[in-house]
């Protein structure tokens, strides 16, 4: 069976346009909390990665498909599991729910990268502490 990250969010007015619709940009950074919690969860954090492996995470490119629309104060949650792993980067897609319904579905390629913004290997330690979120799809 999968593991998945699984993070709560709720909406805020902060989060919506004059509609009361959450504005399509605001996707990006519920997504990027819920990377951030996922980590968290397994004993790690963009400061941790930096200050003990010399390591940033850093978003290569991110696909999204809006299929319906988040509205004020709704609650949501956000599945997130890995589905490949390279040498130096993963893949994590993403789905946002309101209650059974799908909201948004992402996927994102994150690349480890030194100081330089080099790419480097992904440090074994992480890739351990990650791999029992991978599910091939």
């Amino acid at each position: 069976m999968k593991k998945s990250f699984n993070h709560k969010i709720k909406v805020y007015y902060e989060d919506t346009d004059a509609g009361e619709i959450v504005y399509y940009a605001n996707y990006l950074k519920f997504l990027e909390r819920a990377r951030s919690e996922a980590l968290s969860e397994v004993g790690l954090s963009n400061v941790i990665i930096k200050k003990n492996y010399g390591a940033l995470i850093i978003v290569k490119s991110c696909h999204i498909d809006f299929n319906k629309s988040a509205h004020l104060e709704d609650q949501l949650k956000i599945s997130s599991i890995i589905t490949s792993f390279s040498k130096t980067s993963f893949i994590m897609s993403q789905i946002i729910y309101r209650k059974k319904d799908i909201i948004v579905k992402s996927k994102t390629h994150l690349v480890f990268v030194n100081d330089k913004k080099k790419p480097i290997k992904i440090p074994e330690k992480i890739l351990k502490s990650l791999k029992p979120f991978l599910s091939i799809s």
